[in-house]
């Protein structure tokens, strides 16, 4: 898939654990680990708008668009 998920590396930034995410988010641990690990096929904007806001960023420094699939 052609869209990357940087979740891991501005959690690391943030120095910030899944398990403070998920609390902040209010989404469980199981959903944000399949977003991090880049097997959700979806991602609602509330929810999107919710990480950006706890980790204190913009939607481009967690989502990447590259032609270059893996």
């Amino acid at each position: 898939m052609p869209i990357i998920i940087n979740l891991d590396v501005m959690m690391a930034l943030r120095k910030m654990s899944l398990n403070e995410l998920s609390a902040r988010v209010g989404i469980t641990l199981s959903n944000l680990s399949i977003l991090k690990t880049g097997k959700a096929k979806a991602i609602r904007l509330e929810t999107l708008e919710a990480i950006c806001k706890a980790l204190d960023c913009q939607p481009g420094d967690i989502l990447e668009y590259s032609l270059l699939t893996p």
